[in-house]
């Protein structure tokens, strides 16, 4: 049976922040009406998310954020999958950006989220970006991540 909603669930294994504070429940606010599940937010050091990088892109460095949809089976679980951000990664690109860290964390986690739902900026010809924009001029933010790498 699916959730109502989602649910986000946040782990900080590798770093100690109160940049993280609220964000879950900021996530579950600004999300997609369509996402309904749960989600899990990591955020870990760079040295880690280099290592999950190579492990599953085959680039040895340390990314922003990466996303792991899970493997849906029908009425089976409503877990949609993992987001991953790095806390340097997000450290540094808060302060070229001129917004806090946990502004920073919220640009990651939405857009991380995009694509657990299926979005994918690379193959689908501005719906994601679309979509992130809507998104994020609801939720208070100011620019989002595929708009900063253009």
């Amino acid at each position: 049976m699916a959730a109502a909603r989602l649910h986000v669930s946040l782990a900080t294994p590798d770093s100690k922040t109160t940049a993280t504070r609220g964000l879950g429940a900021w996530l579950q606010r600004s999300a997609p009406a369509s996402a309904k599940g749960d989600v899990s937010i990591a955020v870990v050091s760079d040295r880690r998310m280099r290592a999950l990088n190579r492990q599953f892109r085959g680039k040895n460095t340390a990314t922003d954020v990466l996303s792991f949809p899970a493997t849906q089976m029908p009425g089976v679980s409503s877990f949609l999958g993992d987001v991953v951000i790095a806390s340097g990664v997000a450290t540094r690109q808060a302060r070229d950006a001129g917004h806090p860290v946990s502004t920073e964390l919220k640009v990651l986690a939405l857009h991380g989220l995009l694509h657990l739902l299926g979005y994918d900026h690379d193959t689908d010809h501005g719906k994601m970006a679309r979509a992130e924009a809507r998104l994020r001029k609801k939720a208070g933010l100011r620019e989002g991540l595929i708009e900063r790498h253009r």
